[in-house]
């Protein structure tokens, strides 16, 4: 059963998974840069109400299973993440500022894929067994009783 969180006007189960790389997959995430790497993401996420469900940091790359609000878009979150660990290792590490010169030390791009309790399968079966008015391109108006 999924964890269901609240706001002041929604219920949501939003959960994101996240991977992105070092520029140039140099295997920079090591030793102490690993650890504030990991150390800045968790701040990162407590700060924007996001809860990490788990997390991996690799040499090059990083995994992480994160359950968002839905006022916080997957592109705004992997921006926040990226943008300000990158500014806070390149200023902590300078062997790092070295080796980025031009101030990106995230390649530019990220994977994002949403997960949740029920398939795609399953809510499209959902919708299907709707009672329908008409059929308008897959997405159907349900049919009412008017008084």
């Amino acid at each position: 059963m999924a964890e269901y969180r609240h706001s002041a006007h929604a219920v949501f189960d939003l959960k994101y998974h996240l991977v992105w790389c070092t520029k140039y997959r140099y295997k920079i995430l090591k030793g102490p840069v690993a650890e504030r790497v990991r150390d800045l993401i968790r701040q990162i996420c407590q700060s924007r109400d996001v809860v990490i469900v788990r997390g991996a940091v690799s040499p090059d790359h990083i995994h992480v299973l994160l359950a968002a609000p839905p006022s916080l878009a997957p592109a705004k979150l992997a921006q926040y993440i990226k943008g300000r660990s990158s500014r806070h290792l390149q200023a902590e590490f300078p062997e790092l500022r070295r080796r980025y010169w031009g101030q990106h030390m995230w390649a530019r791009g990220y994977f994002c894929a949403t997960v949740g309790a029920v398939d795609e399968a399953t809510i499209r079966a959902y919708i299907e067994n709707q009672t329908w008015d008409e059929d308008e391109e897959g997405f159907k108006i349900t049919a009412t009783t008017e008084p």
